[in-house]
C-alpha cells in the first residue's frame, strides 16, 4: 500500500532537514552558528511566561471556542485599532494554531479541487504545500531584484489564467524580508476584487520592519484576508499562535472548518498571548526588534565584503537573500559546505521555489551579534 498522492507531492522542508543536520553535529561536539531557521533566539518575554503559568494554575486547561476566547478576539481588534488606527469587529477575528493554522483554514474555505492561487517564487515554500492538500494549485510567479522578490498588479495581471481564483503575498516576504509598496498592494487587491477573486495577504513580520511603518492589508477592505501570528515579533513560536482577519461573511465556514480540523488553539496560549499584547510587553519586544535591526546592519555589509551579493537589502523580517553566483557552486552545495566546514547553517534557496533556487541563500540573523560576527570569520576562513 502507497500513501496518498498529495503525501508525495508535498515536499520536505529543507530548513527543518538542515537544522536536524546541524544538531546532529552538535551532538558529537562541534560548535554550529546557527543562522537557518526563522526563529529568533530570544526566549519569551517573562511577563508572557508568567501568564501562561497562571493560567494553567488557574484551571484554563479546557477548549476554548473554535475561533478563540472572545477577550483575545476583542484584544486583537483592538491592536488594530491603536497600531493601524483600523476599526476591526472581533467577529472578523479568528485565533488560530499558529499562522499556518490560519492558512490552512484559509484555503480549505476558498478554494475547489483545481483552482489555481498565484504567489511568489521564491515565496514561504508552506503556501503552495497548502494548496496541494486542499487539491488546489499554486502557480509560482518567478519575481527578483527588479520587483523587490515580490508581486505587482502587472504580475499578476500577466499571469492571471481561467482557473485563478486568489493572491497569496507576504509583507514583507521569507525569505528576502521585502516590502510591497502600499500602493502597489492596493492595485495587487484591485486586480483581484475586479476579477472577484480573493486576496490573502501574510503578515507574520509585519511588526518587524525597521525604517518604516507601512499600513496593515486589512486597510483595503473587508474582503482581504489577513494573517498573522504570535511566533515572531512575540517571540512565541513555541506556543503556536496566530490570526487571521477574515469578511463576516465566512465565519460560518471557517468556524466550521475549525471545529473539525484542531477544535481550538491552545487555551493556555491565548491567555499568554493576552499578555503578549500589553502596552508595557511591547516595549520590551520593541528593544529586542531594535536589536535585530542591529544585526541586519552589522551582516549586510560583511556578506557584500565576503561576496554575497544581496541585490535588494531587507526592510523587515529577519532574512537576508543573497547570490552565491560567484562561488561558483549551487546553493545546496555551499550552504553543505559552510555547515560541514565553517560550522555555520543557513538555508539554501531551493527551499522557497525554482526562480533563481540554485544561486541563492538565505541567511537569518537571528543570533547574537557576537555569533553573527564568529559566522562571518569563519566563513571568510573557508572562502580563502
Amino acid at each position: 500500500m502507497n500513501p496518498a498522492r498529495r503525501a508525495n507531492d508535498i515536499e520536505p522542508f529543507r530548513v527543518m532537514a538542515i537544522l536536524a543536520r546541524a544538531r546532529e553535529l552538535e551532538t558529537a561536539g562541534r560548535d554550529i552558528i546557527h543562522m537557518e531557521v526563522g526563529e529568533p533566539d530570544f526566549a519569551t518575554p517573562e511577563p508572557v511566561v508568567e501568564a501562561g503559568i497562571a493560567a494553567l494554575r488557574a484551571g484554563h486547561t479546557h477548549y476554548t471556542p473554535a475561533l478563540g476566547m472572545p477577550a483575545l478576539r476583542t484584544a486583537i481588534a483592538d491592536y488594530y485599532g491603536l497600531r493601524y488606527d483600523l476599526d476591526v469587529a472581533p467577529a472578523r477575528v479568528c485565533v488560530t494554531p499558529g499562522a499556518s493554522g490560519a492558512l490552512l483554514l484559509a484555503m480549505a474555505a476558498l478554494f475547489n479541487p483545481g483552482d489555481e492561487i498565484l504567489l511568489a517564487d521564491p515565496g514561504y515554500p508552506c503556501n503552495r504545500h497548502f494548496a496541494r492538500l486542499v487539491e488546489a494549485r499554486a502557480v509560482g510567479i518567478p519575481v527578483g531584484p527588479e520587483t523587490g522578490y515580490q508581486l505587482t498588479a502587472e504580475l499578476v495581471a500577466r499571469h492571471w489564467g481561467p482557473r485563478t481564483r486568489g493572491v497569496l503575498v507576504a509583507n514583507p516576504g521569507n525569505p528576502t524580508g521585502t516590502l510591497i509598496a502600499p500602493q502597489e498592494l492596493a492595485a495587487i487587491h484591485a486586480e483581484a476584487r475586479a476579477r472577484n477573486a480573493w486576496l490573502i495577504v501574510d503578515e507574520i513580520y509585519h511588526e518587524l520592519v525597521y525604517d518604516t511603518s507601512p499600513p496593515s492589508a486589512a486597510n483595503l477592505g473587508e474582503d482581504v484576508l489577513v494573517l498573522n501570528s504570535f511566533s515572531k515579533y512575540f517571540l512565541m513560536t513555541g506556543w503556536r499562535l496566530g490570526w487571521m482577519l477574515i469578511p463576516e461573511m465566512l465565519l460560518p465556514s471557517i468556524d466550521k472548518l475549525a471545529q473539525n480540523i484542531f477544535l481550538s488553539a491552545t487555551t493556555m496560549s491565548q491567555h499568554a498571548a493576552l499578555v503578549a499584547l500589553a502596552a508595557d510587553t511591547r516595549v520590551l519586544l520593541d528593544q529586542r526588534k531594535a536589536e535585530l535591526q542591529r544585526r541586519r546592519d552589522a551582516l549586510l555589509p560583511e556578506l557584500a565584503r565576503l561576496g554575497f551579493e544581496v541585490k535588494v537589502a531587507p526592510q523587515g523580517a529577519f532574512y537576508c537573500y543573497a547570490d552565491v553566483s560567484r562561488f561558483g557552486m549551487s546553493s545546496e552545495a555551499l550552504c553543505e559546505r559552510l555547515l560541514l566546514d565553517a560550522g555555520v547553517a543557513i538555508t539554501p534557496g531551493t527551499d522557497f521555489g525554482s526562480h533563481g533556487a540554485n544561486h541563492n541563500v538565505r541567511f537569518a540573523y537571528t543570533t547574537s551579534l557576537a555569533r553573527i560576527q564568529e559566522a562571518v570569520r569563519r566563513i571568510e576562513v573557508m572562502l580563502g
